[in-house]
């Protein structure tokens, strides 16, 4: 199937957006004035964006403010707030999300949709086109729209064209007309090409490509290409395209907060049967609610493990709204729903072990899915090993609901957590103390264990020692001025264990060595 892209163009989005939140006209200012978006260019205040009336009485972009104040003393002047322009057109893609997942920006001032596949549920690609055209019209914005066989085409011609549906491969014979200026070259380039005689797409066309490409460059020859249709560039999409969507739209806006979680759990159970059918599991479940006004509301549930358990997720979508501090307003009405899977990963059947720890373990990835679901993913967390020999890198937190592969892209010091030998004690405590505190010790020989330490005004006296266990410095961390540690698990006459190490040596005119307590065994 050959791609088909539509390009949406908004000529006058500053002051459309101006206008759609009342700013305009200012008290005083009469109704028809013409209205220009101006800023700091070159040391000077210049306009960068006119509406139609500017227009139409001659003011154009990059003209001084001063000149345009004299040629129309009515004249309406704002500050540009490219930020909020910026806002506006994100939440326009937002809201074309619902014809095609696969949405992009084509600045300034413009959106590519990929709309291949898609036309046939509205009626066809005129019928999106014009679908797209009554809501932009409805919001009180001007555009331009053109569907083409490449992004390149389709942007050229909503631009300099006048829009309108290019059939597939056709392309060139609707293009050829255009000026070079659709190329959106270079200005030294364009001027460069003009005085060659070269005006439109067709003088260039007739030209040989590497003629073209020696004289001005491969970006003009390619540009050239994509733009008559002859080579396709796909777009980015703003959101990766999911792997599993289903979606339902709405003859009339849908108002009624019970049949809107019917239509989610319907959704729920088709996007379960689908991964069933391709033995997988989804580990991010998100519901996208589309109202009628252009609003969209993105809600997300995720699972510790793959999981197509309709139920499952059911409770998990349930109690996401619950826990919400915005409730879901219905506003007008919502449009359409869509289920989105972003994260897909195999799922085989499973079968029960005989000791029942399978069930365990479910009960405990439903527990931290729910705490999840509540609390946010970055306050439910879990330990992970590193492999690093030093006491307080050896573990690393991290979100429990995060999904395994992200957890394959993280540093390869991420390793297993090691297994210890059968009947032995513990080889690191369980609380350690950051930083470590000093204590007093005696030891019988210079290099071997203490006998006795003072900790907190208390003196313990070591009946069992076992060490040293000597640890280097990371010196690719610490650098090479961080001294060597030897540790020692030690247990003091009442039973208690404790787990002390030592910086320094015996050295004569050295300082004598320092103890420290690092932590305590449980």
């Amino acid at each position: 199937m050959p791609r088909r892209y539509l390009a949406m163009w908004f000529p006058f989005l500053p002051t459309d957006r101006l206008r759609r939140e009342g700013r305009v006209p200012a008290s005083g200012a009469p109704a028809d004035a013409p209205l220009v978006v101006f800023a700091t260019v070159r040391n000077a205040l210049r306009l960068v964006d006119c509406d139609q009336r500017a227009v139409s009485l001659g003011l154009t972009r990059d003209l001084t403010l001063a000149d345009a104040r004299a040629r129309i003393p009515s004249l309406l002047a704002i500050e540009a707030e490219p930020e909020a322009d910026a806002a506006l057109l994100g939440r326009l893609a937002a809201f074309c999300d619902r014809f095609t997942p696969l949405v992009a920006l084509d600045l300034p001032h413009g959106l590519m949709l990929d709309i291949t596949g898609c036309a046939h549920l509205f009626g066809g690609e005129a019928e999106l086109q014009a679908a797209i055209g009554r809501w932009m019209r409805a919001g009180g914005l001007s555009h331009r729209a053109a569907i083409a066989g490449t992004p390149e085409a389709a942007h050229a011609l909503s631009r300099y064209g006048g829009g309108g549906v290019v059939p597939p491969g056709e392309e060139e014979a609707r293009l050829r007309p255009l000026p070079v200026a659709a190329l959106e070259l270079a200005p030294e380039t364009v001027i460069a090409l003009s005085r060659a005689g070269l005006r439109t797409l067709a003088d260039l066309a007739e030209r040989p490509s590497f003629t073209l490409s020696a004289r001005f460059g491969e970006d003009l020859a390619t540009r050239l290409r994509r733009t008559l249709g002859h080579e396709d560039a796909r777009i980015t999409p703003l959101r990766p395209p999911p792997a599993c969507v289903v979606e339902r739209h709405f003859a009339e806006p849908m108002l009624d907060s019970e049949g809107l979680a019917e239509v989610v759990a319907r959704l729920i159970a088709e996007a379960a049967r689908v991964l069933e059918l391709r033995g997988e599991g989804g580990r991010a479940f998100e519901v996208s609610f589309f109202r009628s006004d252009g609003a969209v509301r993105r809600l997300t549930v995720e699972t510790g493990r793959p999981s197509r358990d309709a139920a499952a997720i059911l409770r998990l979508w349930r109690e996401r709204i619950d826990t919400l501090a915005d409730p879901l307003d219905p506003g007008f009405g919502f449009d359409a729903v869509r289920l989105a899977v972003p994260i897909c990963e195999p799922l085989g059947e499973t079968q029960a072990s005989l000791d029942r720890r399978a069930v365990e373990d479910e009960a405990v990835a439903d527990l931290v899915d729910r705490l999840v679901t509540r609390f946010g993913r970055d306050r439910v967390l879990r330990f992970v090993a590193q492999d690093t020999h030093h006491p307080v890198r050896a573990a690393k937190a991290m979100s429990a609901a995060m999904p395994a592969a992200m957890s394959a892209a993280l540093p390869a010091s991420i390793s297993a957590w090691p297994t210890p030998e059968p009947d032995e004690p513990p080889t690191r405590p369980l609380q350690l103390f950051e930083p470590p505190q000093p204590v007093e010790a005696l030891a019988e020989v210079p290099d071997g264990p203490p006998i006795r330490f003072r900790w907190r005004r208390l003196i313990h006296d070591v009946a069992r020692a076992e060490g040293p266990e000597r640890i280097a410095p990371e010196w690719w961390r610490d650098g090479s001025c961080e001294p060597m540690r030897d540790y020692y698990r030690v247990e003091d006459a009442q039973g208690r264990r404790f787990w002390l190490f030592r910086v320094g040596f015996h050295e004569p005119g050295q300082d004598p060595p320092r103890w420290f307590l690092h932590g305590l065994f449980a």
